[in-house]
């Protein structure tokens, strides 16, 4: 028996780890009521999918899978897309046209041969203070950075402003999501060395909100 709309929707849900689920939420802001969105469940999430996106629901969280990206899923599922076909424009458009992410990109890392993404949050030695920042973490920084964002990539991170300006162009109005963009391209270049305590030192020359150093403190 094939499964229902409904059940597809909470089996994706349910694959996805905790920071994953986050993101995946993260990517439906502009789409979906914040003020439910924020504090919606596995299954609440499901549920205003169905009613959001009445006809559209698979095709709306094939296009936030890709993002993340857990291409896994889509084949495992049998979303739109799987089977080599063109997705949905529109659906990719209105979820965010950003430049695609390698597979160490996910949330956690890259995935294992089931396809569930790997814990590498934390460094070997299980010491806190070497936490490599996941991107929830990088995701409330970027809330904190406001719209002063490409001065902080290009002064305090080291990126090219051509870069910038690239994320720029992807998200438009969208402060917090090229901020969040910016973070990921610099734990990229970071690589094991991006933690808290460096991303702390990398933005202490600049003038931000002093949450934001409250913030990296915590974490």
């Amino acid at each position: 028996m094939a499964a229902t709309e409904r059940e597809v929707l909470l089996g994706l849900q349910r694959a996805l780890s905790e920071e994953q689920f986050q993101t995946f939420k993260y990517l439906l802001e502009e789409q979906l009521p914040l003020s439910r969105l924020q504090a919606a469940s596995r299954p609440e999430l499901c549920s205003m999918l169905l009613q959001h996106f009445p006809g559209r629901a698979l095709h709306v969280a094939a296009a936030v899978l890709r993002r993340l990206p857990r291409h896994d899923l889509i084949l495992q599922y049998h979303l739109p897309g799987a089977d080599g076909a063109a997705a949905d424009p529109g659906e990719v458009a209105r979820v965010g046209s950003r430049e695609a992410v390698g597979p160490r990109d996910v949330v956690g890392g890259p995935p294992d041969a089931g396809g569930r993404a790997q814990d590498t949050t934390t460094d070997p030695s299980g010491c806190g203070a070497g936490r490599l920042l996941s991107e929830r973490d990088l995701l409330r920084v970027a809330q904190l950075l406001g719209h002063e964002w490409q001065e902080v990539g290009v002064l305090c991170l080291g990126l090219q402003r051509c870069r910038l300006e690239q994320i720029r162009e992807n998200n438009p109005h969208r402060a917090a999501l090229c901020s969040f963009e910016m973070l990921r391209e610099w734990r990229r270049r970071e690589g094991a060395a991006a933690t808290a305590h460096r991303l702390r030192d990398c933005l202490r020359p600049a003038q931000l909100d002093p949450e934001v150093f409250a913030l990296l403190q915590q974490l």
